[in-house]
């Protein structure tokens, strides 16, 4: 029996490759599972071999000030594997702890392949990472096409998968249209707390003084399952009759694609909502500290990937000290009175948006290689 050991370090990276693994799955192929993963993993029937939420930190500071806690679990991590002794250790995003696992499996255990979905963002920081990661990773999965020259350039065997995001997906439809009403804009404020703490006062102002202007639209935030309880007690502490809370996963599709516009926090989100063709702006702050570490290590211009390929401003971004309630307020109202830029806008997203997309699905692609190791 071939073996497969799926290494995640968050829930982003357990759902996607929970979508991998079903599709492993109806291929009918003999493999024994083992992981680090959460609840999508656990749903179908993956065991972890500890909580997910153990080896989940963030950002910058947050690492630093975890380190022992990470290498302990790093440790823990390896020994599983060698234990398990699995013909591929598929490792998911979080770099930090994912690549780390890898470098020493690959050290200790050379025969056993190492293969990781989501490339580091070499194009953004550190590109000399690839040097030290084609030592010890078999594979790389790219998200984005123009990614592999960065590999190729270092002969890192790697694949264009697509955007999981982008992937075409026949949801079920749902009927919103008594409940909601006609004019709709959609806020997505992130997940993690550092983000809500940061992103929700803004945001509230924001919507008080479009009231004072405009009460015509319809506000919904767009929360996660951790996320709906903050977020509901500040939508209800402001006494604002015009905003909604939407955390059921079909329900907020049928949201996005009936809104008239977006306000979404950097991240892959923002390209679900350019998915659906819905006209947005990106905002994004966070502690200065961490603030100071990106600036000084980053060497992109932009935040959004829509810009970042397009390397100029196709949607607008408010960023740090631009993330404000006065400046969200007027770029808002500039482009809903401007159609012909939201058009503008939504005509470079969508050439944009059919670039990133695979030829089949990015599970299909990424199962693909995997199987491809085990034959």
């Amino acid at each position: 029996m071939k073996k497969i050991f799926v290494l995640t370090g968050e829930p982003s990276g357990d759902k996607l490759a929970t979508e991998v693994i079903k599709v492993l799955k109806q291929s009918n192929q003999d493999i024994e599972f083992l992981s680090v993963g959460g609840e999508h993993l656990k749903s179908i029937g993956i065991k972890s071999i500890f909580d997910q939420k153990e080896i989940t930190y963030i950002a910058f500071t947050d690492i630093l000030l975890n380190f022992f806690k990470i290498k302990k679990k790093i440790n823990e991590t390896v020994k599983k594997i060698l234990d398990f002794n699995p013909d591929i250790l598929f490792s998911v995003d979080s770099p930090d702890f994912t690549l780390r696992v890898s470098k020493i499996i690959k050290l200790k255990k050379p025969k056993i392949k190492t293969i990781h979905f989501i490339a580091p963002k070499v194009w953004a920081w550190r590109e000399g990472r690839v040097k030290k990661m084609k030592k010890y990773l078999d594979h790389i999965l790219l998200l984005f096409y123009f990614e592999k020259k960065y590999f190729d350039r270092e002969n890192l065997k790697n694949t264009f998968v697509g955007h999981p995001i982008l992937d075409n997906i026949n949801h079920e439809k749902i009927e919103i249209n008594e409940l909601l009403k006609e004019k709709i804009i959609s806020i997505f404020p992130g997940s993690r707390f550092s983000e809500l703490i940061s992103h929700v006062p803004i945001l509230i102002e924001f919507i008080k003084k479009m009231n004072n202007q405009n009460s015509n639209y319809n506000y919904i935030f767009h929360a996660t399952e951790t996320s709906k309880d903050y977020l509901s007690q500040i939508i209800k502490k402001n006494n604002l009759e015009n905003v909604d809370l939407i955390s059921n996963e079909k329900i907020k599709i049928a949201a996005i694609k009936k809104s008239s516009f977006a306000i979404v926090k950097s991240g892959t989100v923002s390209l679900e909502v350019c998915k659906y063709g819905v006209p947005s702006i990106i905002i994004y702050k966070m502690n200065f500290l961490n603030f100071l570490i990106a600036k000084s290590v980053l060497k992109i211009k932009f935040a959004n990937m829509i810009n970042i390929i397009n390397n100029k401003e196709v949607i607008p971004e408010l960023l740090q000290n631009e993330c404000n309630s006065d400046e969200i307020f007027k770029t808002v109202n500039y482009l809903l009175k401007k159609p012909e830029l939201i058009n503008e806008q939504l005509k470079q997203v969508n050439k944009t948006i059919q670039e990133l997309k695979s030829s089949t699905s990015s599970s299909i692609e990424v199962s693909n290689v995997l199987l491809s190791y085990l034959r």
